[in-house]
């Protein structure tokens, strides 16, 4: 999908590491050097993420960082100044995106999460969607039947405040407006876990340009009297 959206675009490599194991990733980043790599898009989390970044902060290693899971709890503590400027995200919510949009809602979210919860911060609007989605299908099928809940859900739609959140039912995969944001000094107003770092937004993603295709053939059990 990538390369057809952006033919412009050359993935030069794809490596795996052991999980939780790798100590020096010393090696990896000599690797991406190598191969030329302007971008690393890494579905590390935690400690991997942490040591994968700061690897490639003390090679001199020029790329940008994509990631899922760097606003994680305890994450952006982890990552440290290596991040500034480098590291970016690709998620439906950041804290600043409550400033950029001027939003009351979102706002009362991230202050009474932080007074309760402080240093950590909110980052997962899915949980909120999540829950919000299930409650409207129990009440589309009047049941809270798992497998009339499940089929409600298809091509559900519910709001939340960074847009409208679908279930496809092709494969029941949660289309939504995503955003990429960057690790930097010059955030709006909230910081990352006290780092002196805020998330800063580069591209909103509008929901239908999520869509990938998809070769899903759910094997779905018969309805409930059918």
């Amino acid at each position: 999908m990538l390369a057809e959206k952006r033919p412009d675009i050359e993935i030069v490599g794809d490596v795996l590491h052991p999980l939780g194991k790798v100590k020096d990733f010393a090696p990896y980043i000599s690797e991406i050097k190598s191969s030329g790599a302007d971008a690393v898009i890494s579905g590390n989390w935690g400690n991997d993420l942490a040591l994968l970044v700061k690897a490639g902060s003390q090679a001199g290693l020029d790329v940008d960082y994509y990631t899922y899971y760097a606003a994680l709890v305890g994450a952006p503590r982890a990552l440290g100044k290596a991040a500034a400027g480098k590291v970016k995200i690709i998620t439906e919510f950041q804290e600043n995106l409550a400033v950029d949009r001027d939003s009351a809602e979102l706002t009362e979210i991230v202050e009474t999460f932080s007074e309760r919860y402080s240093p950590f911060d909110f980052t997962v609007l899915r949980i909120k969607t999540e829950l919000d989605m299930l409650v409207a299908a129990m009440e589309k099928a009047g049941s809270s039947d798992p497998l009339k809940v499940a089929y409600a859900m298809e091509d559900l739609s519910v709001p939340t405040a960074m847009g409208d959140a679908t279930m496809r039912a092709q494969d029941h995969q949660l289309l939504q407006p995503l955003y990429i944001s960057t690790l930097s000094k010059e955030y709006a107003k909230y910081d990352a876990e006290e780092t002196g770092l805020g998330w800063v937004m580069d591209t909103e993603i509008p929901a239908d340009e999520t869509a990938v295709a998809s070769s899903c053939e759910m094997d779905r059990p018969e309805r409930s009297g059918s």
